[in-house]
């Protein structure tokens, strides 16, 4: 497998595929989402999102187990009320 350094930001139009190595220094960036908005979750397993409405109408990471998008504090399932 190849290996690419990249020097400032870098955006991606459509995710990164492979492991992150070494440290990750600056700030690591999600898609942020609602509740309504969230990708299906079964297409998407151990993949991580910001839901401006996921913790009961407050801000929370979601990740996906397959299934659903559940919450980072309690892993219960996203809800926006």
């Amino acid at each position: 497998m190849a290996s690419t350094t990249f020097s400032g930001p870098v955006t991606s139009t459509n995710g990164f595929v492979g492991d992150v190595t070494g440290d990750v220094v600056g700030l690591v960036q999600v898609p942020t989402y609602t509740v309504a908005t969230a990708p299906a979750a079964t297409s998407t397993a151990g993949s991580l999102i910001y839901v401006s409405d996921g913790a009961a109408g407050s801000a929370i990471l979601a990740f996906s187990d397959g299934t659903d998008w559940l919450r980072s504090d309690t892993g219960a399932a996203i809800s926006d009320s």
